[in-house]
């Protein structure tokens, strides 16, 4: 795919993580570029979540669409700030941009999958719709007691709108899984109908960069 929509099943899954994963190994074969469209939680000047992907990665060619002070949903954020969200449509042309000039193109979501995107609410799914490069989301999903039901729900949205998933990745996936993770594993594909592609080791985004790209690759499936 030109084009992979990062989405989570909930805020703090693992999703910059596995989108720094991603970069590195989409960049084994071609040019890379990651874009967040919405960034909440960070004033100016702070680094961001494609700071974090950068510092993984090695990766640099990152977008940012706006940033928000608060860790809120960005339309929340947005409100209280007193600023305008660019429409997902316009986030959706620069995607496209940068889709006509690299091989690959990572847009890492903000929280879960219908967390709104702009001033009406629309979300990462609502953006989609204005892509016109082949495209695939990517749900990041918890290990544990719970993500059944919250990957279950996410991948049914996606199924609703007609939206192709690639896979599920397990964005934090301890050294020693206990019976809940380790049958959440193997359930996750039966319950969804959707793959296990990767599993992100826990704490992998505290790596220095070289330990980060070594082992990326081998990550997923």
């Amino acid at each position: 795919m030109r084009i992979l929509l990062v989405t989570g099943t909930d805020t703090g899954v693992g999703k910059t993580v596995t989108t720094a994963a991603l970069a590195v190994r989409a960049a084994a074969s071609g040019t890379v570029a990651v874009v967040k469209p919405t960034q909440t939680g960070v004033g100016p000047g702070e680094p961001g979540d494609l700071s974090d992907v950068a510092r993984l990665s090695g990766i640099t060619d990152g977008y940012e669409g706006i940033r928000l002070r608060d860790p809120l949903a960005a339309t929340t954020a947005a409100r209280r700030e007193g600023v305008a969200l660019p429409s997902v449509e316009t986030q959706a042309k620069l995607i496209e941009e940068l889709a006509g000039t690299r091989d690959t193109v990572l847009v890492e979501g903000a929280g879960g999958l219908l967390v709104g995107l702009d001033a009406e609410g629309n979300n990462l799914a609502d953006l989609a719709e204005y892509l016109t490069t082949p495209f695939k989301f990517v749900v990041v999903a918890r290990a544990g007691l719970g993500t059944l039901n919250h990957t279950g729900l996410t991948v049914e949205a996606l199924r609703a709108r007609g939206l192709e998933i690639a896979g599920l990745v397990i964005g934090s996936w301890p050294e020693a899984p206990d019976l809940a993770e380790q049958c959440n594993l193997e359930d996750l594909p039966a319950t969804t109908g959707v793959p296990v592609i990767g599993r992100i080791p826990a704490g992998a985004g505290e790596w220095s960069q070289e330990a980060f790209v070594a082992s990326a690759p081998g990550w997923f499936k």
